[in-house]
């Protein structure tokens, strides 16, 4: 089974917002099993919309349709609707109720009768109920086709999908079982890899499919079944990863699942009660942030210094001078000095800490652009490693902040 994601909105097309919508549509849907055909992003025009809704009807059982719900006149997607579906609209008393109470409630704003306009939605259309927001989600159906419109708000949109939209579908329809299982690896490219299970990979069952994610310093394999034995994947799955571990055990960190390498790194921390901090020049605090992503990292990260400038990295992190002068401050005796001084600063069991050029210029170091000195130290030692990151500057920091979570993730595994 197919499904076709449209999403609605000009200031997608103009680069001026990301469409996260679709991805987050796209993941559930495959969840339980249906296959996305198609994502369209198309303006807030009528005759544009009416040609992708015709496509997608043609090409998909399921369409998704998020955008353009609104109350000002450029939210145009439930007139749309009505003339594809030669149907009109109608006051729904329950979406006006739920308007009403939001702005009686969480709004300071008078409601007006442009606010009320939202209870307005096709006569043939099922309510989906937005508890979220004013526009409510809409469920059509021609054709033996499924049409789903929600509100282009992301958390309005996830969880109507989540709440409404997914048990729904489940209810209708009878989908096939689909089990993804993710491998992370660090430190080896996607050619070499590939090259080392070439025979693995040529003796994969033609229901399991292997794809390469890679990402500046990071190889993500991501294995897929699908099928209707449910069991039968599931073993499969797992007779084929017992088969594909010992091959790539040396790069091998752990599953990905829906969590991130930080992610990972911060359940490690937790199971062994350790603790972390970073000090970060080059990278400009992109490490922390990685770790402050994660829910409940409050539990083993205790702070971050960007010392970005070379006086900072002397005055505040305490980072001897004449080391600097010595060495320059693009060096593994600097980064070993920052990461060292961090550990006692937090009172942490484990310290990052980055210093490079990542240009365009070279600062105040004369290493080349992309020399990146990365080290980490614990309690009982510190290291650390120069790694050479190209000259395209938001390469060279994503490369020193993946780089750093493999080597962090390198020591915790020593535990």
């Amino acid at each position: 089974m197919f499904a076709e994601i449209i999403t609605i909105g000009d200031e997608i097309l103009i680069g001026q917002i990301v469409d996260t919508n679709s991805a987050f549509i796209a993941k559930q849907l495959n969840k339980i099993g249906v296959s996305i055909y198609q994502i369209t992003s198309v303006q807030d025009d009528k005759e544009h919309i009416l040609k992708a809704l015709k496509e997608a009807e043609h090409n998909a059982d399921i369409i998704i349709i998020t955008g353009g719900l609104g109350p000002t006149k450029d939210d145009i997607t439930k007139h749309t609707i009505c003339q594809y579906f030669n149907d009109h609209l109608v006051e729904n008393e329950a979406v006006l109720q739920h308007v009403e109470m939001l702005f009686a409630k969480y709004i300071n704003t008078p409601i007006s009768d442009i606010n009320r306009q939202q209870a307005l939605v096709p006569s043939k259309a099922e309510v989906l109920m937005n508890k979220y927001g004013t526009a409510p989600g809409m469920w059509m159906s021609t054709n033996g086709k499924v049409f789903i419109s929600l509100p282009g708000v992301p958390y309005e949109m996830k969880s109507l999908m989540t709440n409404e939209v997914i048990p729904k579908l489940r209810e209708k329809y009878h989908f096939p079982f689909i089990r993804h299982k993710t491998l992370l690896t660090y430190g080896l490219g996607e050619s070499a890899i590939a090259n080392r299970i070439e025979a693995w990979e040529d003796q994969l069952p033609d229901y399991i499919k292997l794809a390469y994610l890679p990402n500046l310093g990071r190889v993500r394999l991501r294995l897929s079944a699908k099928g209707m034995e449910r069991i039968q994947i599931e073993d499969e799955m797992q007779r084929q990863i017992e088969l594909l571990l010992p091959q790539i055990e040396d790069i091998f960190v752990g599953y990905e699942e829906d969590d991130s390498l930080e992610a990972i790194i911060g359940l490690q921390l937790q199971h062994l009660g350790k603790t972390l901090a970073t000090a970060e020049s080059c990278t400009g605090g992109q490490i922390a942030q990685s770790i402050t992503s994660v829910a409940g990292s409050s539990k083993y990260f205790k702070g971050s210094l960007v010392s970005y400038a070379t006086e900072t990295k002397e005055t505040i992190l305490n980072v001897d001078p004449e080391l600097i002068k010595k060495y320059s401050v693009v060096s593994e005796e600097v980064a070993c000095a920052m990461a060292s001084n961090a550990l006692k600063l937090f009172n942490v069991d484990y310290a990052i800490s980055t210093t490079g050029n990542a240009g365009p210029d070279k600062g105040d170091s004369d290493a080349e652009v992309g020399t990146v000195c990365i080290a980490i130290a614990t309690k009982a030692k510190v290291y650390a490693e120069t790694f050479h990151f190209g000259n395209h500057r938001g390469k060279v920091i994503a490369k020193a902040t993946n780089k750093a979570f493999e080597m962090l993730q390198k020591e915790i595994l020593k535990k």
